[in-house]
């Protein structure tokens, strides 16, 4: 059996990388952090806002999102959305993270077929 924790270290590997590529996904609309925290976790990627939040700066400081400050409400709240830049690499990101879960799937119904 494997251990727990053994797995949850790998499942946050699998799940790095799927932030950044769901991140720019959403983010095709804008959005601020706490919002994109939610819409991650409703879609079924859990996220850590200390994760979340130096992301986000990067994935600015990079050119894949833009941001403006919204202070139209009592609370000012940066709103970020992507570029053109960053909705090119989403899109070659989703284009492969597709191609790999293809190729998986494929891997494991001939290993599934070989051992029966």
């Amino acid at each position: 059996m494997v251990d727990a924790e053994l797995i949850t270290s790998h499942s946050q590997e699998v799940r790095r990388g799927s932030v950044v590529v769901a991140s720019l996904l959403m983010l095709r609309r804008p959005g601020y952090g706490y919002g994109l925290l939610e819409a991650l976790a409703g879609a079924g990627i859990a996220v850590d806002a200390n994760t979340l939040y130096p992301l986000l700066r990067r994935l600015e400081k990079q050119g894949l999102l833009v941001s403006e400050w919204n202070t139209d409400e009592s609370r000012p709240r940066k709103f970020y959305q992507v570029s053109e830049s960053g909705e090119k690499l989403a899109a070659t990101l989703l284009d492969e993270w597709t191609a790999i879960g293809k190729s998986l799937q494929t891997m494991e119904s001939a290993t599934q077929k070989g051992t029966s």
